[in-house]
């Protein structure tokens, strides 16, 4: 079976591995162009194409592949597309060309969370439980037909980062049991209930914007649903710190108000309902550090209002 693989982050990295370790014949790799990165502007290799050329595996990079791509994609002939966070739309014209159709693997539980975050935004609205469904794509964003799912816990305090490590990992071993059913004929398409769909948007920088005056449970899950794009960050005199960790806490006050900041207790801030003990922060400049350790250097007065910023990084 001849395999394309269309995938561009490091959530795809796993799954274009698990091909290659079973013995699939990938004959081509499809991901973004490579792109300026950091405060150098850098261009760098998208994951997918740095272990794609380590495997010897021929590289597409089309800016528009429903544009640019599909007489590559045709000359591969491939019976069979695996995409997993390609990051591109794929006409009916491209889904037409592989014999099989094409298998994406989507990092949550469908028909929740479509769309292109769907990570960030599972533990932006405090889910319990996640997973990864594989699916037949059609033209719809992540409106296919499942095939397969994998759930798990969510883990407390785990940030996207994290998150997205383990779910690619899963969403790995998920595809090559898909791709074992396929070739066995036991595969089945299960439609979606797109009445109990839910799509999410991409995120924005503007979504690190702490305001205090949330209840304290969803300030801790945006600091770890945007940890570590885009972030979360609040303005302090001089600047402002970047929020990393956090946990909800007894305590009330005026929202935005540090009600503690003892480097053998750590920094804690009054929310609409509740209080959020920040547990790791980055100062302008700094690194990632315990917020205990960063009061020992930085002393904070109680009863300081820590006020929503207009901009974020």
């Amino acid at each position: 079976m001849r395999i394309v693989f269309m995938g561009t982050p490091e959530f795809a990295v796993p799954s274009l591995q698990a091909l290659c370790d079973n013995g699939y014949e990938v004959v081509g790799v499809f991901t973004q162009p490579d792109r300026p990165k950091g405060r150098g502007n850098k261009v760098i290799a998208s994951p997918v194409k740095v272990l794609a050329t380590e495997k010897g595996i021929p590289v597409f990079q089309p800016v528009r592949i429903r544009k640019d791509g599909v007489e590559d994609l045709k000359s591969l002939a491939p019976d069979l597309c695996v995409t997993a966070a390609f990051g591109q739309i794929l006409s009916q014209e491209i889904l037409d060309i592989p014999t099989l159709g094409t298998i994406n693997v989507h990092a949550s539980i469908l028909p929740k969370h479509r769309g292109s975050a769907p990570i960030n935004w599972a533990i932006l609205q405090g889910d319990e439980t996640v997973g990864v469904t594989t699916m037949m794509t059609d033209k719809g964003i992540d409106t296919g037909d499942m095939l397969l799912k994998a759930e798990t816990p969510y883990i407390k305090g785990e940030t996207a980062g994290e998150m997205t490590v383990r779910m690619a990992e899963l969403g790995a071993n998920l595809l090559i049991e898909t791709l074992k059913k396929l070739e066995d004929g036991t595969l089945v398409r299960i439609p979606q209930d797109h009445e109990n769909m839910t799509y999410d948007p991409m995120l924005t920088k503007e979504m690190g914007i702490i305001n205090w005056a949330d209840k304290a449970v969803d300030i801790v899950n945006r600091i770890h649903g945007l940890n570590p794009w885009p972030g979360c960050s609040t303005a302090v005199e001089g600047g402002r710190l970047k929020l990393l960790r956090a946990e909800v806490a007894q305590g009330a006050g005026q929202p935005g108000e540090v009600i503690t900041a003892d480097p053998k207790v750590g920094l804690v801030i009054a929310a609409g309902e509740g209080a959020v003990c920040i547990t790791q922060l980055q100062a302008p400049g700094g690194k990632p550090m315990n917020s205990k350790d960063y009061l020992r250097g930085h002393p904070m007065a109680v009863g300081t209002v820590l006020k929503e910023e207009i901009s974020c990084d």
